[in-house]
């Protein structure tokens, strides 16, 4: 590190300052923008962020230690979203034969196909494992990752592309087949899309988002549970 590098200060203050800044620029660039379903805030913060450590010189491993304890936050976040739940409790208690039907299968299938497109182009075992919790928000990702393996950047980078790509693709084909229920939107935007499809979801009402926080929590669960039993017994 040179120059004015040398006159920034290194350690968790600096990390944390960046996140934060980061994550701001990002909401302000999203308003400006208009909102777009493709580009979500949280892509633009990350691509501050990245943009900062290279201005900086600041290695990612460092970064990643002085903000570790900001991982712990997204717990109690994750658990926050039992608010929506209760608040649209009569609308979930109503559907909960279908939702317990169709999630198990959507569960698998956003975990099957990164895997299996990703096997049949010759990925080796830890890209694999890295994929598989692609769909699950990041707190129980990161401990099924540690169960099964794999990379944890790989990981992290795969739920943020599978959160824009499913943000993106759920609205398009909502708007294709005219499908405006907010209960089936939410559902399928929490179920592949993760925390990033449940921001999209609040975003188009308060039922939507509390389908999504649904689908998001059961996927997660599910994953949680089974993936790990599954990749033990077929995995490796």
């Amino acid at each position: 590190m040179s120059g004015w590098q040398t006159l920034v200060p290194d350690g968790p203050i600096l990390a944390i300052a960046l996140t934060l800044a980061a994550y701001l620029g990002g909401v302000r660039l999203f308003e400006r923008l208009g909102r777009p379903s493709w580009c979500p805030a949280v892509l633009i913060g990350a691509l501050l962020t990245a943009t900062g450590l290279w201005l900086l010189g600041l290695p990612y491993p460092d970064y990643q230690h002085d903000i570790a304890w900001l991982t712990l936050l997204l717990g109690p976040v994750t658990v926050a979203l039992a608010v929506p739940l209760y608040q649209q409790r009569r609308h979930i208690l109503a559907l909960w034969k279908p939702i317990l039907c169709c999630l198990p299968l959507a569960a698998a299938l956003a975990a099957l196909y990164a895997v299996v497109i990703a096997w049949l182009l010759g990925a080796p075992p830890p890209v694999l494992a890295s994929l598989a919790p692609k769909s699950v928000t990041a707190p129980l990702a990161i401990g099924i990752q540690e169960q099964i393996g794999g990379s944890p950047s790989l990981m992290l980078g795969g739920l943020l592309i599978t959160g824009v790509m499913a943000t993106l693709f759920v609205t398009w084909l909502a708007r294709l087949f005219k499908i405006s229920d907010p209960r089936l939107i939410g559902f399928a935007l929490g179920v592949n899309g993760h925390a990033i499809g449940t921001v999209r979801a609040f975003e188009l009402g308060p039922t939507a988002g509390a389908f999504a926080s649904l689908g998001m929590s059961l996927t997660g669960v599910f994953s949680a549970l089974f993936l790990p039993l599954v990749w033990r017994l077929f995995g490796s």
